[in-house]
Formats: C-alpha cells, structure tokens, sequence
C-alpha cells in the first residue's frame, strides 16, 4: 500500500510538472506572437499596430535613456514624432530573447534590439514585463536602451 501512495504521488508530482511546463510554454508562445507581430507592423511602418503589444493605459510606464514616459497614448505620440517617416523607422528586429514566466499573468522578457536603417543602424537592449489581460499578453512596462 506504501508503495502504490509513493507512485501515486511520483505520477502526480511528474504530471502537475508536465503541465506547468506546457502552460509556461504556451504563454511564451502567446508573448513571442505579440513581439512577432510588433516586428511585422514596424517593418510595415504601422506605429498604431506596433502599440498593440503594450497595455492600452495611462500606467503603461515606457523607460529610454533618461526619459521616463507614462500612459499609452504618450508612448504612441513620441514613437509617431520620433519616427515620422518610413526611412526613420527602418527595419526591425529582436534578438536573444529570454522570456521568464514569474506567473500565469506574468512575465519577464530581455533580450535585444536592432534597428537597420541608413546611415547606421541602431541597437541595444530591453527588459519588459508583460502582464496577460483577458485581450491576452501586453507589455505593461518596457525599459530600453
């Protein structure tokens, strides 16, 4: 009777495990899909598709350099004033991407960015949280530099 509880519980521990690590890999599939959509608007030139991926609020918090921007509609207005013209904007990309599930309505995600346009491209690095709303995963707060 020892035995069979032991391998009970073994089946169950191995299973409750199995099913964390699917549902961890789902919602890094759902969080890729949102950055994945963001690179196909941007290379596009679609600022407003690209806005997508964050949480459409006024606690959106967006960090770069030394500006701290607040609120979805003010990260949108400096993206449109900042990249005014198909060639500013450039093409796109994200690299070395780590993606941390911290719980089923969370996450973290570093990695980093690059962006090919004339006369040189730019890059650097990111780390975003993203939070999962009933509208699925957005970013709710992205430190880049």
């Amino acid at each position: 009777m020892k035995n069979l509880l032991l391998t009970i519980l073994m089946v169950l521990t191995i299973s409750g495990i199995a099913f964390a690590q699917t549902k961890d890999e789902k919602a890094k599939a759902a969080i890729r899909k949102v950055m994945d959509d963001q690179i196909t608007a941007w290379n596009k030139g679609d600022i407003d598709g690209f806005m997508q991926g964050y949480w459409k609020s006024e606690n959106l918090v967006f960090v770069s350099g030394d500006n701290v921007r607040r609120g979805w509609q003010t990260v949108t207005d400096n993206y449109k004033k900042s990249y005014n013209t198909r060639e500013k904007m450039g093409i796109l990309s994200f690299n070395d991407l780590e993606i941390t599930i911290l719980s089923k309505d969370s996450a973290t995600v570093l990695g980093r960015w690059k962006v090919q346009h004339e006369p040189k491209d730019d890059q650097g690095r990111f780390t975003l949280i993203f939070r999962k709303f009933k509208e699925g995963w957005r970013i709710i707060h992205d430190h880049t530099s």
